[in-house]
């Protein structure tokens, strides 16, 4: 077939030239986002008898006769100069070759054109927050699709990138692991598309503050027992004789989130002595002793004269100091 020098054309997309190439040549890229809208331009400037719109082999216009049953795909133009056609929400399977073709002064032009359509990474499922106990494996999986093929990261909010891919397996997990894991993609087509899976570590109770406390009669006091755990513990409260320790109106027991305290409001002699903290929850307890001791305090008068001044001869002032000396003893030394 014999073809003559090509009349001038062009394609153009939003208004933008994109010009075509002669046949025979690779044919130029349209990029669009799916569910956005394309205009296929083909310009011409000579006097055309025939022409025509084909994607892949099939037709979609000839002249202004449709034979597309797509109602997305419509004429724009068709005069001696412009036969464009339109696509509305534009789909993944719109992607592929358009070729225009006409003839002017009975000889045969032809130009084409790739239609590429992108489609913004998006995750499509992930694992569900996991609930495990420490020492265990942990496998979270994030799968995503888009076009042209995103990328798959996994990150934690302590060290930053985790893993690369749509897998993320922790091998003996620990409890200092228990975090949002935030799976992320992206294409560069979009702003990334993120989502997170908790992961909650369990384990049994670890105590960490323990101290003995100093008391004095009649005055307030507070015994802390503060315990890691997940789920969070329960606690209770024994006396050096293994009873257990209830609310009265001298002492009151307080549990919060991670720690119980003892709360005496009114120290008496039967309030000293060893109390044990037991914290537990179902996969294992953990227990600490303190303990509650008396404080003494002693104040002491102690009369002081001052010395003659050199020029005064005689003893101007007598001061009166109180000093103060507390004295803090063991229980044992307490009862003697």
């Amino acid at each position: 077939m014999h073809f003559a020098h090509p009349s001038r054309f062009s394609f153009s997309l939003a208004g933008s030239s994109v010009h075509g190439a002669e046949f025979g040549h690779l044919p130029d890229n349209i990029t669009v986002l799916e569910g956005d809208s394309v205009i296929l331009r083909c310009r011409i400037d000579e006097e055309v008898t025939h022409k025509a719109w084909l994607n892949r082999s099939n037709i979609l216009f000839t002249g202004t006769d449709k034979w597309s049953l797509d109602k997305r795909v419509t004429l724009v133009n068709s005069n001696n100069s412009d036969f464009s056609i339109h696509i509305s929400k534009v789909q993944v399977t719109d992607e592929g070759p358009y070729t225009c073709t006409f003839q002017a002064y009975n000889k045969p032009r032809i130009t084409h054109v790739y239609l590429i359509v992108q489609v913004p990474a998006r995750i499509v499922n992930i694992s569900k927050d996991v609930s495990v106990n420490e020492g265990e494996n942990v496998n979270l999986f994030c799968l995503a699709v888009g076009r042209p093929e995103p990328t798959v990261t996994w990150k934690d909010q302590k060290y930053g990138l985790v893993s690369d891919g749509e897998f993320l397996d922790i091998t003996e997990i620990k409890r200092q692991q228990g975090e949002d894991y935030e799976c992320i993609t992206n294409n560069g087509v979009a702003p990334p598309d993120k989502r997170k899976v908790k992961v909650t570590v369990n384990y049994p109770p670890m105590i960490t503050d323990v101290k003995n406390m100093p008391a004095q009669l009649g005055k307030t006091a507070i015994l802390r027992c503060e315990a890691m755990a997940v789920p969070t513990a329960s606690f209770e409260w024994y006396r050096d004789d293994h009873r257990p320790v209830e609310n009265d109106n001298t002492l009151r027991i307080k549990n919060e989130k991670t720690r119980s305290l003892l709360l005496f409001t009114n120290v008496t002699d039967k309030h000293f002595g060893n109390y044990t903290c037991f914290a537990s929850n179902r996969l294992g307890a953990s227990n600490a002793s303190m303990l509650l001791f008396r404080k003494l305090s002693h104040t002491h008068g102690v009369r002081m004269c001052a010395l003659p001044f050199p020029r005064s001869g005689t003893v101007s002032a007598c001061l009166y100091y109180l000093l103060s000396c507390s004295l803090t003893l063991s229980p044992s030394i307490s009862r003697l």
